[in-house]
């Protein structure tokens, strides 16, 4: 790393030579303000070399920033600052357990970018996409969309179900964090039920709301998810505008016990599910056709009224029941499933034209994701995770790696691939660094701004992601290396009624049907190499000896410094949940422990956390 650091350095100087012989036989023929703003793009150049760096760490950086007198300040480095000085960051302050890796910001961006984000419903799997290695290349636009923009194969969901996923890319706060959890069990997936009471918390900050200091428009179309009640609705949280429904397609149902889930437009009910317009007679439906409508016309919008905006488009058709329009039936080789994929491709097609055709491509960042990885226990109406190891409600590759895909034309270089790991988490704070905002100073974040790995797809910032299954942390990533430690498939009940999480991909000792506790001995693997986590890294060899420790002291700093939200998602008996606090759903007899254990305090999460007699599972494992 010195070595390097001093190659930085030597060639810094140079460039910085060169400028300044430029400089002096232009000065005299300069005013004093093309002095000044001289003087700001020559530091901007010296800092910002296009080095082909892999892994930059802090120490490297301060050695060759300090041999070159520049000053590490906490103002804003883009070019709509205010301030022309250096910053590494933005305004972005990294949990600690990431304060040793900081990535250099770009030095442009354009000063109004407008946010267009799509998250399709639901567990799109890995391997779904053309670009991603499905055969049939059943996804002609969103293949198109990679080759115009940059394909990211390391991208991770925060949790490796819906409501949580979605809750922590909103908010940029793991699940335990943000609240949208439940301690009814030891690491149990939950999520947001017409039975659960809980959603998002009024004191959490999500990107819409953050936005509006610029004056960004706010748009959700499609599934929301993140509670139900009138107070959890998307324009009490900073949306302008919300065309779907609070949840998924379930049903249908009585409609006197359980009434189904309702569409809303903004804060009103339009109709529920399997009724009228929004039934889906056969799995046919025009539904994904008219939340791209509603997000063709959003853009066309923004367009006449000239204001940067954040789309929010979330269809759930490949959610089971899978549906799709008429037009898409038997069209592909996958089924039901694959006809939804085909409705969604064509879609993203409608909207990436929308934005052509009013000029605002060019100037508005597009990302396709997904909440979580195929779900294998539908079967074959479900989706592929490739070559991952099993799929949603686990923490295995399968589970939580999700097909990733950024394009901005003119900005991020069209048919590259990007070496960078990233999180949903990331995406606040990196929205936030392109809009010229400053991330919150109240509260930790727990992604770090990346907009520059956007222009320069050979950086890799190596930091810690942390995986979760409901409030039990499970592994961690982090450069190629992940750390097991605990392993759990699919519970031994739900086995017996014949669903599975891992289909065909038993290992012995990893892919365990109870929770298992390998902190002592964890599991390390080399996930760039070995996606399929198949072969561990042997607890002998020198790599484990050195990254091991390295990594289980990145957890217990974490651990050291994550305060548990107040559970939103806990499940209780039908009175309590009626007539529960206005704030949330229930409180279990693990609630009230870790309430008294940890809340008070304000301290620190126990790892791991103890299993108390008689906790049983209250969740849906379909979901």
């Amino acid at each position: 790393m010195l070595k390097h650091a001093l190659r930085c350095q030597e060639k810094i100087e140079e460039r910085r030579r060169l400028e300044r012989e430029r400089f002096v036989e232009r000065a005299a023929t300069m005013s004093q303000e093309d002095l000044d703003e001289r003087r700001r793009i020559e530091i901007v150049i010296v800092v910002h070399w296009r080095a082909p760096l892999k892994y930059l760490h802090i120490q490297d950086l301060f050695l060759t920033l300090t041999s070159l007198f520049l000053p590490l300040t906490p103002s804003s480095f883009f070019p709509h600052s205010s301030s022309p000085s250096l910053l590494l960051l933005s305004s972005l302050t990294p949990p600690p357990s990431h304060s040793s890796f900081l990535p250099l910001t770009p030095s442009f961006f354009p000063h109004s970018c407008s946010l267009s984000l799509f998250l399709p419903l639901t567990q799109l799997g890995w391997g779904d996409l053309g670009c991603f290695g499905e055969p049939g290349h059943e996804t002609p636009n969103l293949d198109q969309m990679a080759v115009e923009g940059q394909l990211v194969p390391a991208m991770y969901a925060a949790a490796p179900l819906c409501s949580p996923s979605r809750a922590a890319l909103l908010t940029g706060r793991l699940p335990v964090r943000n609240g949208f959890y439940s301690d009814n069990d030891l690491g149990r997936n939950a999520y947001t039920p017409q039975e659960i009471m809980g959603g998002i918390a009024d004191d959490e900050l999500l990107i819409s709301e953050l936005l509006k200091e610029k004056d960004y428009v706010s748009g959700i179309v499609g599934k929301w998810h993140l509670g139900h009640r009138p107070q959890y609705l998307p324009l009490e949280h900073g949306f302008d505008s919300y065309f779907g429904s609070t949840n998924c397609h379930f049903g249908p149902y009585d409609n006197e016990k359980t009434p189904n889930i309702p569409v809303f437009r903004d804060d009103k009910m339009v109709g529920r599910y399997y009724e009228e317009e929004y039934a889906f007679p056969d799995h046919v439906s025009n539904y994904t056709q008219v939340l791209t409508a509603e997000a063709t016309a959003f853009i066309r919008a923004r367009a006449d009224d000239d204001k940067p905006f954040f789309l929010y488009w979330t269809p759930d058709s490949t959610h089971a029941k899978t549906y799709a329009a008429q037009e898409y039936v038997g069209r592909s080789g996958r089924g039901m499933y694959g006809s939804a994929v085909q409705d969604i491709d064509a879609g993203v097609g409608a909207i990436l034209d929308e934005l052509r055709s009013t000029g605002l491509a060019n100037n508005t960042l597009v990302i396709f994701t997904s909440d979580n990885g195929a779900a294998l226990v539908s079967k074959f109406d479900g989706g592929s995770n490739g070559p991952l190891l099993c799929g949603k409600q686990t923490t295995f590759e399968g589970g939580m790696r999700i097909p990733g895909i950024f394009w901005w034309p003119g900005t991020i270089p069209a048919n590259s691939v990007t070496d960078q790991v990233w999180s949903h988490l990331d995406f606040l704070p990196t929205f936030l660094e392109l809009a010229g905002i400053g991330v919150p100073q109240n509260r930790t974040l727990d992604g770090m701004g990346l907009s520059n790995a956007l222009v320069h797809p050979e950086l890799q910032v190596a930091r810690p992601i942390f995986l979760y299954r409901g409030n039990l942390l499970m592994a961690v990533r982090r450069g190629p290396y992940k750390l097991h430690l605990w392993t759990w498939s699919t519970p031994l009940d739900e086995l017996d009624d014949g669903i599975d999480y891992c289909p065909g991909q038993r290992q012995e000792g990893v892919t365990t049907e109870t929770q298992v506790n390998h902190t002592a001995n964890p599991l390390l693997y080399e996930v760039v190499a070995d996606p399929a986590e198949r072969y561990q890294i042997s607890n002998t060899s020198d790599t484990y000896k050195t990254v091991v420790p390295e990594l289980l002291e990145l957890v217990k700093q974490h651990q050291l410094n994550l305060v548990l939200g107040e559970p939103q998602l806990n499940w209780c008996d039908d009175a309590v949940m009626v007539s529960g606090r206005q704030h949330g759903g229930c409180i279990s007899s693990i609630s009230i422990g870790l309430l008294q254990a940890v809340r008070p305090s304000a301290a620190v999460c126990p790892f791991p956390l103890p299993i108390p007699s008689g906790a049983t599972g209250t969740t849906d494992p379909h979901h």
